[in-house]
């Protein structure tokens, strides 16, 4: 569990409202849920920012197949202990 709360998508201004909003939608399309990463990162725009832009160029990248990025994801997660 998470020391801080997650953001709420009406906090802040009409920006960073929409913002918020438009990336908790697309996760919780995506994973069926918004997950805690997600949320707690929500409350700095900045660090929120360049933490999709890392998701993002991961995402992206066709260097390795979509099964051995999921393999190395799930080894990390456990090697450090990451609920998620």
């Amino acid at each position: 569990m998470a020391r801080i709360s997650g953001a709420p998508r009406n906090q802040g201004g009409l920006l960073r409202r929409l913002f918020v909003g438009i990336v908790y939608s697309m996760t919780r399309r995506r994973l069926g849920r918004v997950i805690m990463p997600i949320q707690v990162t929500a409350h700095h725009p900045r660090v929120f920012w360049g933490y999709l832009q890392m998701e993002r160029s991961q995402m992206g990248s066709k260097l390795v197949a979509e099964k051995l990025k999921g393999l190395a994801q799930l080894r990390v997660a456990t090697l450090v202990g990451c609920p998620f």
